[in-house]
């Protein structure tokens, strides 16, 4: 009898889009095989992953079948298309059209502008113009978040079900918290991370419960 052979993911500790699918991954209970990238010493720009993902990103998704998948929605999608277990996305169309929304407000409205690499080509080294500029546009992308959630928002970003939603919005309140955004205007938005961060699926997929979680940040902690 053939093994099977595990997924692998590419990801880095950091990385909020790597954050998303690790989330989708435990909430389907996938056993996978971790590699690490690291995109702050440039590892994503190495030959061998480029051959692998051209677009120098993380995160990048191989199935068990050894097919190749980039892009954090396209990833969820896939996995909730072949995992039915435990579904991320609502059946009823208009539900799942707001989940659709909340994840998009996110991954193409906040994300892009609070991205390391957007932030470095603007200011370089300077941590304090990058912290200035990335809070900035988190939190005016919360503002409008705040408000959508207030219309969808039950125990999680849409009613009382885990959806993609919220496996988009966690990762970004880590951001928030890495960027020092004051959180006391959003309190939709953080009671809902809070309880997020209460299911083990959501915890273990934190940055600091990865194994390429650096050990000096372990002992700074």
């Amino acid at each position: 009898m053939t093994k099977e052979t595990k997924p692998i993911l590419y990801n880095f500790y950091r990385s909020s889009a790597s954050y998303r699918v690790r989330i989708a991954l435990a909430w389907k209970g996938i056993d996978y095989e971790y590699r690490a990238i690291d995109i702050s010493t440039g590892m994503q720009k190495s030959e061998e992953y480029v051959k692998l993902n051209p677009s120098a990103k993380v995160p990048l998704f191989i199935t068990k079948e050894g097919n190749i998948l980039s892009q954090t929605v396209a990833i969820l999608e896939y996995l909730d298309n072949v995992y039915p277990d435990r579904p991320m996305m609502p059946r009823e169309a208009f539900t799942a059209a707001q989940v659709r929304s909340i994840v998009q407000v996110i991954a193409c409205d906040i994300h892009p502008l609070q991205n390391t690499g957007v932030l470095e080509q603007k200011w370089g080294s300077d941590m304090e113009k990058k912290t200035e500029c990335a809070s900035y546009w988190i939190a005016k992308g919360f503002t409008g978040l705040e408000q959508m959630l207030a219309k969808t928002a039950g125990t999680y970003c849409v009613g009382d079900h885990i959806t993609m939603a919220d496996m988009f919005l966690a990762p970004m309140v880590t951001n928030a918290h890495r960027w020092k955004v004051d959180m006391k205007p959003f309190p939709i938005i953080t009671r809902i991370s809070d309880t997020l961060m209460t299911l083990p699926e959501f915890s273990q997929a934190h940055p600091t419960n990865q194994p390429d979680y650096p050990e000096e940040l372990k002992t700074s902690a």
